[in-house]
């Protein structure tokens, strides 16, 4: 079951970057080649990294994964308490890209500024994030869980259903997350590389 269950964890882990990157590229394109935004697509990014993450991924971290290390080691108390103080600054990230989005599909002055600054950081601290989970918190589980753990992680992670993959999502979200992975540029997506 670790496999499984870090198979899931890292899975997510990449459509999240996969979104990100995606982001990144659309502010960038609209940026050097004043491409039209589509408010459509980035409101609907905005959505996934709010919906996703916030309220699955991270809560499901945090309830088994971060628990279950800390009931078998202290080795890991330090950097679990930073990374359960980043998800509870999530949503205020996510907010923030919310405000900038709106402010530039406004047409206010620096809208597009206030943006690409909010998309910046968020996707700075998002990675940031991630490859401290995945270079700190994964190497201290795998050496201190249990097989039980696992069984019960994988269980978790599993009820999630990332939107990519689930069968019973919508068709307008699975062309959605096509359409992002086709945008974010190579090594997480297929999209031009920059």
């Amino acid at each position: 079951m670790l496999n499984a269950a870090l198979a899931i964890i890292h899975d997510e882990h990449r459509s999240l970057a996969a979104v990100i990157h995606g982001l990144r590229y659309l502010v960038h394109d609209i940026r050097e080649r004043e491409a039209k935004p589509d408010f459509r697509l980035l409101w609907a990014m905005i959505f996934y990294l709010d919906e996703f993450p916030e309220k699955m991924h991270h809560p499901k971290e945090n309830a088994y994964l971060f628990a279950r290390l800390r009931q078998r080691t202290h080795e890991a108390d330090a950097v679990v308490t930073e990374l359960e103080r980043q998800h509870q600054e999530g949503a205020r990230h996510v907010r923030e890209l919310e405000r900038a989005l709106g402010h530039y599909e406004a047409d206010l002055p620096d809208g597009l500024d206030q943006f690409s600054t909010a998309v910046e950081k968020f996707a700075e601290e998002t990675l940031k994030h991630m490859a401290l989970e995945e270079s700190t918190v994964i190497p201290l589980a795998k050496a201190h869980l249990t097989a039980g753990d696992w069984v019960e992680i994988a269980a978790a992670f599993g009820e999630n259903g990332d939107p990519r993959f689930d069968a019973g999502t919508d068709h307008e979200c699975r062309d959605l997350f096509s359409r992002i992975v086709n945008l974010a540029p190579p090594p997480i997506g297929v999209g031009p590389a920059k």
